[in-house]
């Protein structure tokens, strides 16, 4: 179970890394692009499945219940920006720093606290 866990965190990364990149890609032209898109389902969708596989107890990884609340709560928020701007040939610029930005503050709650 420790290796499908693994692979988890490395497609949660992956889709991270979607999500910034394209916020940084995206910060010239400001619109929704592709790779956030599917970052953000993939950060949600591997998210739970992290959370899922620590607490049913099949790998040794400890969960702190109220730091997954604040990470599903601001990855939740960022999802709906990214979905409900998809279609939108530009947006502003300040929902498109509220997207990077938040999954930023997602990234350095993972790391720091």
């Amino acid at each position: 179970m420790d290796i499908i866990y693994g692979l988890l965190v490395v497609t949660h990364l992956l889709g991270m890394a979607g999500l910034v990149g394209g916020w940084l890609v995206a910060v010239r032209s400001p619109k929704v692009l592709p790779p956030m898109v599917y970052g953000a389902a993939i950060q949600l969708v591997t998210g739970l499945a992290l959370v899922g596989l620590a607490e049913s107890g099949t790998v040794d990884v400890e969960v702190g219940t109220t730091k997954i609340a604040v990470k599903l709560v601001v990855a939740l928020v960022v999802a709906a920006l990214v979905f409900r701007h998809r279609r939108k040939a530009s947006i502003s610029r300040g929902v498109l720093h509220a997207i990077g930005g938040l999954a930023t503050l997602n990234v350095l709650v993972a790391v720091l606290w």
